[in-house]
């Protein structure tokens, strides 16, 4: 006789979860049981409509209360529990009937997949639980939050065997940040198990969920204190081990305390040499460290790591497109760019859903600089099918400046869905850069004044008339955009756009971050249209101070589109107050590289890597100039000597080398 399973379940306020978890099961067990703590939505209703016997509970802040009274009610063989947020996996219905029917397991834990983050992003973590046991009087649960059965099984039947499910899974949506944010979960979690570990002040795996708590709420310091409280002297077999090593390791890392941090990478290593995720997060710190010799190692050595067990919880990509992606990103501080590319490539294709992989792609194939080379490579790499994945690419192309390409792909997503109001905005930005002044005011004027984006839209209808020299229409403009209550820091950078063209009056403006942040955006769209003369003018109205502050920022903005003297200027005024500033050296290294002034360019590459010599960018930036240093000196001495070999060998041979 094929034995009965009982599905048991408690909820509160689930209308839009428990449809999907009931279709889950639906006709593969045999009695659904349903523990109602006090929903005043349409959560019942929709049990009932599934057949569940539903029983009102009152709640009394303890979730083994509530399980208890629903195994009270179970009359199947077996016990399956499931919240609200989960659903069994649609190819495990069969499974699940098979493992019922085994006559010598008391209990099995199943593998549980726990999407996090956003929807649609598809980030996911797998686990061991244990959820399917046999329905007997004198096993039920035991604690007020993570409540257990599996030990208390064991302390009543010490002959109790237990099977890991194999193809048996779980879909858990309950960590998804809108699930989190909508229940409250962490102060709930929190509140209640302060209370059980002053109860049980000994509980490890109560303080090691404490612990978990704390670090999800942003509490790093205390989150470390407790989970290595919750490690010290604990069994090497605990099945949860693993995942309390990673979260400590985490809560260092957040704390800032990388040390401590590696300390335990090392300690869980020794323990568990084929973990991938501590050979990643030791990458990661290795790489903050600017130890880059052992943040390759460690990256190397996750993506050489087998299959993960469950019960290390592995983060989904830590032997594959996450280590990939940070094997690129250590490329690109030795300035192997090549070899960057290959990484990023790899690690896409291993996750074609990881978007910092597609935008490091795109960034290093300059598609503002060459639209038609990078579209080329762009198609081949990706499949662009979809809305969703043009108006993606899209939006990177916009965050890169690149305007015509973006143009062309949220053009083509917006062919196939209703466009969002941020893309209409995104779509006027691209327009107004490639000077179609008149398609871009038409979207301007779609955005009503109610709308949350209507200043950034008026901004924008401003800023089309400013670029065309406009002043009589940006004044009108502009006092109706003050009119909507503008902070100090956005209503001094409009003045800005008012009193062009003019010269400053009085000390000049002082900005803050906001309102220079919006300034070197408004600069970048001027420099993008070639109208450096307005950019520099909206500088002219800057106080001394201000722009002294901010003059790195805005001489790398002009060296990137490749006005040199000027972009030597203001870094140049930047590095008079901050004579030890490396990066500005750096970048006026390349300057003075660019106009073939060598001599200078070495001198600054050095001053550098005197400042910071754990940078590799300055080591190889002044290598390949004393390698181009030594081919254009070759290369005149066999004008003047061409008829000594020597010289042609060695020209040979450095160009070998290249």
């Amino acid at each position: 006789m094929e034995s009965r399973i009982s599905l048991c379940m408690i909820v509160k306020d689930e209308e839009q979860n428990i449809r999907r978890c009931l279709q889950s099961v639906a006709g593969t067990v045999d009695e659904i049981i349903v523990v109602d703590t006090g929903s005043t939505d349409g959560t019942c209703q929709i049990a009932r409509e599934f057949g569940a016997l539903v029983h009102s509970f009152p709640w009394n802040d303890n979730f083994s209360d509530a399980r208890n009274a629903s195994l009270e009610l179970a009359t199947g063989d077996w016990i399956l529990f499931l919240d609200a947020d989960e659903e069994l996996a649609g190819e495990s219905r069969e499974v699940l009937r098979r493992l019922a029917n085994e006559k010598n397991v008391e209990g099995y834990f199943i593998k549980i997949i726990n999407y996090v983050g956003n929807e649609g992003w598809g980030e996911t973590c797998p686990d061991l639980v244990f959820r399917l046991f046999k329905n007997r009087k004198d096993y039920r649960f035991r604690g007020a939050i993570h409540e257990q059965i599996a030990d208390v099984i064991l302390e009543r039947n010490s002959q109790a065997r237990y099977q890991i499910a194999e193809d048996l899974v779980i879909l858990h949506y309950g960590y998804l940040d809108r699930q989190i944010k909508a229940k409250d979960k962490k102060n709930r979690n929190l509140a209640l198990l302060s209370q059980e570990l002053n109860r049980n002040p000994d509980n490890r795996h109560l303080r090691y969920h404490y612990g978990v708590e704390l670090y999800r709420a942003e509490r790093f310091d205390e989150a470390a204190a407790e989970l290595v409280r919750a490690a010290n002297g604990i069994d090497p077999n605990t099945i949860y081990l693993p995942k309390l090593l990673r979260y400590i390791v985490l809560a260092y890392h957040a704390a800032r305390k990388p040390e401590q941090a590696l300390e335990i990478v090392q300690l869980g290593l020794d323990l568990f040499p084929d973990y991938a995720d501590l050979y990643y997060y030791g990458g990661l710190i290795s790489y903050e460290q600017k130890d880059y010799g052992r943040a390759y190692e460690f990256f190397q050595r996750a993506l050489s790591m087998p299959e993960q067990p469950a019960h290390y919880a592995p983060f989904g990509g830590t032997r594959g497109f996450r280590s990939l992606y940070q094997m690129g990103q250590l490329a690109e501080v030795f300035l192997n760019h090549e070899e960057a590319m290959r990484y990023y490539i790899l690690s896409l294709r291993d996750n074609p859903h990881f978007t910092p992989a597609l935008e490091s792609i795109t960034r290093l194939l300059k598609p503002q600089e060459d639209p038609v080379y990078a579209k080329k490579c762009l198609e081949q790499l990706c499949e662009f099918c979809t809305p969703q994945a043009n108006l993606l690419m899209g939006q990177i192309l916009f965050r890169q400046s690149a305007y015509k390409l973006a143009l062309e792909y949220l053009e083509r997503g917006m062919d196939q869905q209703e466009a969002a109001p941020e893309i209409l905005l995104w779509k006027a930005i691209c327009l107004i850069q490639l000077r179609r002044y008149l398609e871009a005011l038409r979207i301007l004027e779609g955005f009503d004044p109610g709308h949350r984006l209507y200043p950034l839209a008026k901004l924008n209808k401003i800023l089309c008339f400013w670029f065309q020299g406009k002043r009589r229409k940006v004044l009108p403009l502009v006092e109706e955009l003050f009119a909507l209550g503008l902070s100090q820091d956005t209503g001094a950078v409009v003045s800005l756009l008012r009193n062009y063209p003019g010269r400053r009056r009085g000390p000049g403006v002082t900005l803050g971050d906001e309102g220079m942040s919006l300034l070197l955006d408004i600069l970048m769209r001027a420099l993008d249209l070639g109208e450096k003369e307005r950019a520099e003018s909206l500088l002219d109205g800057l106080s001394r101070e201000c722009l002294s502050k901010n003059a790195r920022a805005v001489g790398q903005l002009f060296y990137r589109y490749g006005h040199l003297k000027t972009a030597e200027y203001y870094l140049g005024l930047y590095l008079e107050a901050n004579p030890e500033c490396p990066e500005t050296l750096f970048t006026l290294a390349e300057i003075k590289e660019r106009q073939n002034a060598c001599i200078e360019a070495g001198e600054l590459y050095r001053r550098a890597l005197a400042l910071d010599p754990a940078e590799p960018r300055y080591y190889v930036s002044l290598i390949r100039l004393y390698e181009k240093m030594r081919r254009e000196i070759l290369r005149e001495a066999i004008d003047k000597y061409p008829e000594l070999p020597v010289l042609r060998r060695l020209f040979e041979e450095a160009n070998q080398e290249i």
